[in-house]
């Protein structure tokens, strides 16, 4: 049997490119994007750690998904914003919890509202992977046209 008759696809492959000079100076490029992080053994306030670019990473997915089921539902929506916490505990050190507050400028009922929630998190390649790996929670929220998200 072929993959395709199993139900299974091919891989999408990602690959992303890190570099560290002695002192924590990091560098990540992936697909065009180009950013400095913290790599150093504490936490600068001016660089975002790992945990900062995990976190980004899974707003990224939570926006892309809205503008993805926008046009698969149809779903009307102005602007959409996420604000995401992740709590790391340890020993050893690891994410645990990860929440969103998903706020989406739209006129569409709560029923649609939370028809576009229920597909981000069936269907994002980042919330299925954290979900498996930590608590993952959130939340969303219409906000009236002409309001700001």
């Amino acid at each position: 049997m072929g993959a395709g008759s199993s139900g299974m696809s091919t891989p999408q492959r990602y690959q992303a490119i890190g570099s560290v000079r002695a002192g924590g100076a990091g560098r990540l490029q992936a697909h065009g994007l180009d950013a400095e992080f913290d790599g150093t053994t504490g936490r600068l306030e001016d660089l975002p750690g790992p945990a900062d670019v995990l976190s980004a990473a899974l707003c990224a997915c939570i926006l892309k998904n809205v503008e993805r089921f926008s046009q698969m539902l149809p779903f009307r929506y102005e602007s959409a914003s996420v604000e995401v916490t992740a709590e790391r505990e340890g020993p050893p050190p690891r994410i645990v919890r990860m929440s969103y507050h998903l706020r989406v400028v739209t006129d569409e009922t709560p029923a649609r509202l939370e028809l576009l929630h229920k597909n981000i998190r069936k269907f994002g390649t980042i919330t299925n992977t954290l979900a498996a790996a930590c608590e993952l929670t959130g939340t969303i929220e219409a906000v009236a046209p002409g309001g700001a998200p």
